[in-house]
């Protein structure tokens, strides 16, 4: 009787893994669909992002599908700006590590990509800022 009640865990956590595994094998699939033909993309816990035909778009996971919620014009870039992603207007130092946003700025208008990796938002603030030049 003791070792069955030992397995009873075990019979509510594997089909709980398989599950989400099963969800994370989707998000990747619709991203890698979604991102294909893309110059720059990444997929993280913030959601996907990818720059096509110098067009800048992110979208979120939501209800089994990849939902766009900004776009932005690379040619219109004038700065990116690292910040931290909930404490309002704070600026990201260098060393700081963990979830921030990239401001677009340029054009009049001003849009937030959401990361879950400073040290690849950075790379991707570096890209950007290079490929704004190159168009200008």
């Amino acid at each position: 009787m003791s070792h069955g009640l030992i397995w009873l865990p075990l019979l509510v956590i594997f089909p709980l893994i398989t599950a989400l595994g099963w969800l994370e094998r989707r998000r990747q699939n619709l991203f890698r669909t979604w991102a294909e033909g893309a110059e720059l993309s990444k997929l993280d816990d913030c959601g996907g992002a990818r720059l096509i035909d110098g067009t800048i778009a992110w979208s979120v996971f939501e209800s089994g599908k990849l939902n766009e919620i900004g776009r932005f014009e690379v040619k219109g870039l004038d700065q990116v700006d690292l910040l931290a992603l909930g404490s309002g207007e704070a600026p990201l130092t260098e060393e700081a590590q963990g979830a921030c946003r990239l401001r677009l700025m340029g054009g009049g208008r001003q849009a937030d990509v959401p990361f879950a990796d400073a040290e690849r938002a950075r790379r991707w603030r570096d890209q950007l800022m290079s490929r704004s030049r190159c168009e200008l």
